[in-house]
């Protein structure tokens, strides 16, 4: 099995679990009456407490929390690294300001447009703690096929009257969200503890929701009341543990190819939660099934290789000039 093989798979189930807190979400926001604001707080601030929590009994992950602070009162780490989480917090922001005009279908393409550009640009900068890697063929085609696998999944779900300024909103979401993949990685890195890097992540949505919340509370008001359904409240956990995944993977696969899974992830998540657990007025059509198809070949495509795009040159490698990535030769 390739090196990245099982870095892959699991960055693709975390983006199954991304698509199952979509629909606890979005259910929890329809029994507050429509109010999205309330359930976003609700679902990341949930996640916040229970990993408040975990740090009064685990040390390890409580020692990583005053690593992350001294590294950056140190300047090693830079201040602005530790708020990934507003990466989360502009998707569910996006998504309850623009999926009543868009509808889901556009605003996805849009979401993952920018993603996948967010992980091209984020990637050759060296954003993420894999460092710079150059967007090969291999990553370049895989991208254009996930778009492509988004935009066949979801072709017969588009509609065509729709505010076209809205999608600028989603585009720039995506672009944060492949960003937040990008700096989580790094507080891992800098305390060596995948919960810390979760913990701050959850810190800096939490908040930042709190506030936007707060505002559409004094102009809206408070909803009615909650809802009775325990299910409803699982979107925190729901969220630690797909967070987690990315602050662990993010160094072995980049952020364009961990973007590339979670994507996938999504697709291949909504067929199932459609298929297994129908809601509304969703259905699974033939090119839904496609799509989900064509952007698994794509990640298999763009990350099973095992190579990291870094374009390391190592004079040692056998062949003067040669690119080594993680070790083995490139062609």
């Amino acid at each position: 099995m390739p090196a990245a093989a099982p870095w892959v798979l699991l960055a693709v189930f975390s983006g199954t679990l991304i698509s199952l807190q979509a629909r606890i979400t979005g259910e929890l926001a329809a029994g507050l009456g429509g109010d999205g604001f309330a359930a976003a707080v609700l679902s990341f601030g949930s996640g916040f407490v229970v990993l408040t929590l975990g740090l009064l009994v685990l040390g390890g992950p409580r020692r990583g929390v005053g690593v992350v602070v001294r590294e950056v009162r140190a300047r090693r780490l830079k201040w602005w690294q530790v708020l990934g989480g507003f990466g989360g917090a502009a998707f569910l922001l996006a998504q309850g300001l623009t999926v009543t005009a868009l509808g889901v279908a556009l605003f996805t393409v849009a979401i993952v447009a920018g993603q996948v550009a967010g992980g091209l640009l984020f990637d050759r900068m060296g954003l993420g703690p894999a460092g710079p890697q150059r967007p090969t063929r291999r990553r370049m085609v895989g991208a254009a096929l996930v778009l492509a696998a988004v935009g066949l999944s979801m072709a017969d779900k588009v509609g065509g009257d729709f505010p076209y300024w809205m999608l600028l909103l989603p585009l720039v979401a995506g672009v944060c969200v492949s960003w937040q993949q990008a700096v989580n990685g790094h507080v891992r890195q800098a305390s060596g503890s995948a919960y810390t890097g979760t913990f701050f992540n959850f810190v800096a949505g939490t908040a930042a929701l709190l506030v936007i919340f707060l505002v559409h509370t004094a102009v809206s008001g408070l909803p009615a009341g909650l809802p009775s359904s325990p299910y409803l409240y699982l979107g925190g956990l729901v969220g630690i543990s797909f967070i987690s995944i990315a602050v662990a993977t993010v160094q072995k696969l980049g952020v364009l190819v961990l973007g590339l899974c979670t994507i996938t992830g999504q697709l291949i998540g909504s067929l199932a939660l459609d298929v297994f657990l129908p809601h509304g007025e969703a259905s699974v059509t033939v090119a839904t099934v496609a799509g989900a198809g064509l952007a698994l070949g794509a990640v298999v495509l763009a990350g099973v290789s095992g190579r990291r795009a870094s374009g390391r040159v190592v004079a040692s490698s056998g062949k003067r000039g040669e690119r080594v990535e993680g070790g083995v030769p490139v062609e």
